[in-house]
């Protein structure tokens, strides 16, 4: 009889094995965090897209800088201070001037960029031929030791784009695949503007970067970007034509990364 009983109860514990296993192997994977860089809520930042050679001395953990226009070296420098480093391109629009413009065919290029007549929207449905082109870019910004990247533009179907009709869709499938093109190289990405998709996107997404949250209170722009900050990522933010005194306080609560620059996003800054 006690074999009987030590048999039954050994089948027991063999069931239970079995049951526990099966469970565990449906159970949701835990989320891989990725081997790319990121960045906490709370960094100080450094904006600058123009007036080179970039600034090294300004006091700030994370700088933003232009991919074409900055070489590997000033990247190796802000590294050399313990600075992170990312780096800007347009990710919605074509521009003239860049040494990859002769790349994109006249089927992705549509009207000219309100402010910036000589740029020409990119046809974002089209993401089998943007994909290479960008893809490109990303590879570029690797090369040169970059830890993350901010795609402008991640907003078209919010933007004056004339006859060019981008839904909210096609900006969330287009910047989705934007940041697997960042992760699979190992670069954090920044989701630019882009309000309404911030619930969708903040947990693909490793940052994000704001203009003039504030200056758009009336919608409670900055309060949308709470999926960031809950999620303990920053957004770097950035004010133009409001004071400091106008905006640092509630970006402190809030818990942005707040500085004020200059439209021409040049070297100088404002911190809160």
């Amino acid at each position: 009889m006690a074999f009987a009983r030590s048999a039954r109860r050994w089948v027991r514990v063999l069931i239970l094995t079995v049951v526990l296993a099966f469970a565990w192997s449906l159970a949701p994977a835990a989320a891989d965090p990725g081997p790319w860089w990121h960045p906490e809520k709370g960094l100080t930042w450094q904006w600058q897209l123009h007036e080179e050679p970039v600034d090294t001395s300004i006091n700030a953990q994370v700088y933003d800088i232009d991919l074409f226009e900055n070489p590997a070296s000033t990247v190796r420098a802000l590294h050399g201070q313990g600075r992170k480093v990312i780096c800007y391109m347009s990710g919605g629009s074509w521009e003239p001037y860049r040494p990859d413009a002769g790349d994109f065919p006249d089927s992705v290029k549509s009207g000219p960029v309100p402010e910036w007549e000589d740029e020409r929207w990119l046809d974002i449905r089209q993401i089998s031929v943007l994909k290479p082109l960008m893809a490109k870019r990303m590879d570029l910004c690797k090369e040169k030791g970059f830890d993350g990247v901010e795609p402008d533009w991640a907003d078209l179907h919010r933007q004056q784009t004339g006859d060019l009709v981008i839904t909210a869709d096609d900006q969330l499938a287009y910047n989705k695949m934007l940041a697997g093109l960042a992760h699979d190289r190992g670069l954090a990405i920044g989701l630019k503007n882009d309000l309404d998709q911030v619930a969708a996107l903040a947990g693909l997404f490793d940052f994000a970067v704001n203009e003039q949250c504030f200056e758009d209170r009336a919608n409670r722009a900055c309060e949308k970007l709470k999926p960031f900050l809950e999620a303990g990522k920053p957004v770097f933010h950035a004010e133009y034509n409001l004071n400091t005194a106008d905006f640092c306080g509630d970006a402190t609560r809030l818990g942005l990364s707040s500085i004020r620059k200059k439209i021409t996003l040049g070297a100088w800054r404002e911190t809160c």
